[in-house]
């Protein structure tokens, strides 16, 4: 990590992300963060995440309407499927998706980075909306 100073508050951030799997939102992990640092704020966290997403280590995954969410996972490019329901984001395994063919590709398109995501209901979504 690029950051010039680690200090605990950093740290905690990045130990609620590291363990999450669940794509929290800053509000979220302030919550967790508080229960640790009772006196960190919200701004503090807001600035760690701006920095860890500078850094590259934290991808953000942003919707309309909704809190942008934050994904520790920036090394491991991957895609997400999305409910449409909850709005519950679950990591998808990129080993089975086929490549990108590049000759579908507008000539000298130079791919930085991609995001794909799946969207539809979750399994609980479905559960409970069956039951109803």
């Amino acid at each position: 990590m690029a950051m010039v100073r680690q200090t605990r508050q950093r740290a905690a951030v990045v130990e609620v992300l590291q363990a999450s799997r669940a794509h929290p939102d800053a509000a979220t992990i302030h919550a967790a963060v508080r229960e640790r640092l009772p006196s960190v704020s919200l701004g503090t966290v807001y600035r760690t995440l701006d920095a860890l997403v500078r850094d590259g280590v934290v991808v953000t995954l942003e919707r309309a309407g909704q809190a942008t969410r934050y994904d520790w996972r920036a090394d491991e490019a991957h895609p997400h499927a999305v409910c449409r329901s909850c709005g519950a984001i679950f990591d998808v395994d990129a080993t089975a998706l086929p490549d990108v063919p590049s000759t579908k590709l507008p000539a000298g398109f130079r791919v930085t980075d991609m995001h794909l995501e799946f969207m539809g209901v979750c399994e609980d979504c479905q559960t409970l909306n069956s039951s109803t």
